[in-house]
């Protein structure tokens, strides 16, 4: 549960989590503090999952996402561009949990996600689903494949900018209908909005 006075909820025991920095942990509360922002909900005890946040419309939502994960010492993992890693921004997008995706793979991005929760212990992995700043009126099922083929459940976090707000939601674990598992996610994002637009 949230502490009214607290801009974090817990931390859970199982959550991956980065060697304490308690420096930067105050920075990137003062940051949430000074923005008004706050970071609700029950983050789940839970060592591997998919992590998917929406809407995504703007560039702020990347200094308010990073301010929540470093203030709650949460260590995520994701997939970029192999181009991005040249010096000195390859060593720092590593320490962010940045990892260089490989195109030349057969596996593609969806088999190097999975592989990657397959052979971590613990490993919470971060998509956007939208894909995109733009209004979509679909979602990439992306995510959806990786829960499904790496057996792991799918935590919907959101922001809702008229309230400063970075949710943490329900845990859905994939039923193998894509179709079904989507639109029940889709509608648990209808009433949240992010800096420029909803999802829907």
């Amino acid at each position: 549960m949230n502490n009214p006075t607290s801009l974090l909820p817990a931390v859970p025991p199982q959550m991956p989590q980065v060697k304490p920095n308690a420096f930067l942990r105050w920075l990137a509360r003062c940051t949430l503090r000074m923005g008004g922002w706050k970071v609700t909900g029950t983050l789940p005890d839970i060592p591997r999952l998919v992590f998917i946040i929406a809407p995504h419309s703007s560039n702020w939502d990347g200094l308010w996402g990073m301010a929540a994960k470093i203030a709650l010492g949460m260590k995520v993992k994701v997939l970029g561009k192999a181009s991005l890693f040249w010096w000195p921004l390859g060593p720092l997008l590593h320490k962010l949990g940045v990892i260089p995706l490989d195109r030349s793979s057969p596996q593609g991005t969806v088999g190097q996600a999975v592989d990657l929760l397959r052979n971590n212990e613990k490993m919470w992995f971060a998509i956007t689903p939208e894909g995109t700043r733009k209004a979509v009126k679909d979602w990439k099922a992306g995510f959806l494949k990786i829960a499904r083929m790496a057996d792991v459940p799918i935590l919907a976090a959101y922001f809702h900018y008229p309230e400063k707000t970075i949710g943490i939601g329900p845990v859905f674990t994939p039923t193998g209908d894509d179709a079904a598992d989507m639109a029940a996610i889709r509608e648990f994002y209808r009433p949240w909005m992010g800096k420029t637009r909803g999802t829907v």
